[in-house]
């Protein structure tokens, strides 16, 4: 449950920090704004292609975007 946390958290910020909007991320990574908005409240995880697509649009690590 933490690490689910950490992640929600994380993308959060990430999405924040490059001063994108839910909708802006969703449209980059080809998803409904609901499945991104439930990513970052816990609600749901996205696969792991997903994640690679995240991975290059924040521009970070998995360990980057999983940890800390």
């Amino acid at each position: 449950m933490e690490n689910k946390l950490r992640f929600c958290d994380n993308l959060k910020e990430l999405r924040i920090d490059k001063n994108l909007s839910q909708k802006q991320v969703a449209l980059l990574l080809k998803i409904p704004v609901s499945t991104y908005a439930n990513w970052e409240q816990g609600r749901r995880e996205p696969n792991i292609s997903d994640i690679y697509k995240i991975i290059e649009i924040f521009e970070v690590s998995a360990t980057e975007l999983f940890g800390k």
